[in-house]
């Protein structure tokens, strides 16, 4: 045995001095963030040259959309920043390609180089992402039936996005640090979940137009589909409506500079969209609302258990309907999204308590339960997106729980509590729901906390088949309470990783974690070298 490992390891340093003047490729086992669907990853690579490499579209008429021409755009930029990034390290390059992590290296032949990526696409230039749109994708990198060629294949324009993004998971490194090259592979993909989100906060700390598009490109990068966008809070009220002008010009932290105008509003959803992210804004009533009545007078409550204190929106001035109705109208035209997050969660009753006013409304009506009269509150709230808006819902898990009649089409979003628990009884009233409990990224522990977040499986409760194909997937929450411009995207990424490979990736309990950890090692680095300044999730090391 002892004789046969000697043997064996010379014939390998035999290899590896004899091939030394060939280009040689840092190899992983598999690099992807997140895991495609269906893969198989060949034992070969394919050398490619950013200076001749190109996208090229078989329908000529593809020309003309743009999605596909800003994806083109940005991804050439990726693949040559890339080797850019490298080269600059010389022969540092030779000893490790990403991070820490380094496996077998295999021979490059120097005049066998990819050309281009053809993208084999068969559906509409769609402009805008949606729910359930379709992600799917087929990639085949230099296999036996067609080497020396890539070929991108899907139905739609979102699908290529996805594919686009794969594409440069399998990009290596040569030895040389000269050239990068192509891991062979066949991969057919699709999503597990269709809403796959990252809520932001910027009422807590205002965060700048920038900022949020650097989180727009870290959630491109994890294939996250949704920003849910908290947009307004007690603490502000950055969002600027032409409709009603004093709410920000009394409820902002600054009505001038620290404020979202229609034409910032706009050029995120548009820089979302054409990376394949939906921009779902958040108007979060009854409670949650302090920063509103500033510029908005009746709106709150009177709070007659506090001195000058004000709490939720009043429930009984009828005035308050038609302002809400207005606002969200505007709302609804700024943003095109089919879904409207109406809030409904953490309100206060003491203070509807303390109000007499309410408290002889509701005696009027035989209502003793404080419960009841939010759910009266948000009934008609629902009623007038739903109804008269013809835009579709979603509401916190306090909505469900206090009763509110909820349209079929209404989501139901679990944060808090036992979420196995939560999302049965969401799905057994037969509702659909989101999943965002066990991943609020503002709960901060030991580095690598970023595990947690992966043990958290969506469809872990006990519940029927029927029952899970309502939970439409999940998001990740940024509350905003300790974060900002210069933290704020260090604080989301890699930790929102795990969310994103768990609403992606089919499930596997049998996920090797050393593997998972070296996986997330690598996108981090690919992160970093895109300019998204993502910490690092594991402890010592480095990139490149």
């Amino acid at each position: 045995m002892a004789v046969s490992k000697i043997i064996l390891l010379l014939v390998i340093y035999s290899s590896l001095l004899f091939s030394s003047i060939d280009a040689f490729v840092v190899q992983d086992q598999g690099n992807f963030w997140p895991l495609p669907k269906s893969y198989v990853l060949y034992n070969s690579s394919i050398a490619l040259k950013s200076s001749v490499f190109e996208f090229k579209v078989v329908q000529s008429d593809l020309n003309k959309c743009r999605i596909l021409n800003e994806a083109f755009k940005r991804y050439s930029k990726i693949i040559g920043d890339s080797l850019s990034i490298l080269l600059r390290h010389g022969q540092n390059s030779r000893k490790y390609s990403h991070h820490h992590h380094h496996s077998l290296r295999q021979v490059l032949d120097p005049n066998k180089y990819l050309e281009h990526l053809e993208i084999n696409f068969s559906g509409l230039c769609e402009t805008l992402p949606y729910f359930g749109m379709n992600e799917s994708y087929r990639l085949e990198v230099d296999t036996e039936k067609a080497p020396r060629t890539a070929i991108l294949s899907s139905r739609s324009v979102w699908g290529i996005l996805r594919g686009l993004e794969t594409f440069t998971h399998l990009l290596e490194v040569s030895e040389d640090g000269l050239s990068l090259a192509v891991r062979s592979a066949s991969i057919d993909d699709s999503p597990r979940f269709s809403h796959r989100g990252l809520l932001i906060d910027t009422s807590r700390h205002f965060l700048p137009v920038d900022t949020i598009k650097q989180i727009i490109d870290g959630m491109e990068a994890n294939k996250l589909n949704v920003l849910h966008w908290h947009i307004v809070d007690d603490q502000s009220f950055p969002y600027q409506s032409e409709l009603f002008p004093n709410l920000s010009g009394q409820g902002a932290y600054d009505p001038r500079l620290l404020v979202y105008t229609i034409a910032d509003i706009q050029a995120i959803i548009l820089y979302a969209a054409v990376r394949g992210v939906r921009v779902m804004p958040e108007f979060d009533t009854p409670g949650h609302t302090t920063s509103w009545g500033f510029g908005q007078p009746g709106l709150l409550t009177k709070c007659y258990n506090l001195v000058n204190e004000y709490g939720p929106v009043n429930p009984i001035n009828e005035d308050n309907y038609k302002f809400l109705r207005d606002l969200f109208n505007e709302i609804i035209h700024i943003f095109p999204d089919g879904y409207l997050h109406l809030g409904g969660d953490e309100v206060n009753f003491d203070c509807w308590a303390s109000n007499p006013e309410i408290k002889n409304w509701m005696t009027n009506r035989n209502m003793t339960d404080y419960a009841k009269l939010e759910s009266f509150y948000i009934q008609k709230i629902v009623d007038i997106v739903e109804k008269e808006f013809r835009t579709n819902t979603i509401v916190w898990q306090e909505v469900f729980d206090n009763g509110v009649n909820l349209y079929n089409s209404t989501i139901v979003q679990a944060w808090t509590g036992n979420y196995e628990k939560e999302l049965d009884r969401i799905t057994k009233a037969g509702h659909k729901a989101l999943l965002s409990t066990c991943w609020y990224l503002d709960y901060l522990e030991t580095g690598g906390d970023w595990k947690k977040y992966y043990k958290c499986e969506p469809l872990s409760f006990q519940g029927s088949d029927e029952q899970k194909r309502l939970v439409m997937g999940g998001e990740a929450c940024m509350w905003g309470e300790s974060v900002d411009e210069t933290n704020v995207v260090q604080r989301i990424f890699p930790r929102v990783n795990a969310a994103a490979e768990k609403l992606w990736s089919p499930k596997d309990d049998f996920r090797n974690i050393h593997q998972v950890e070296s996986r997330i090692d690598v996108h981090t680095c690919r992160m970093k070298r895109r300019g998204i300044p993502a910490q690092p999730p594991n402890g010592p090391g480095f990139c490149l």
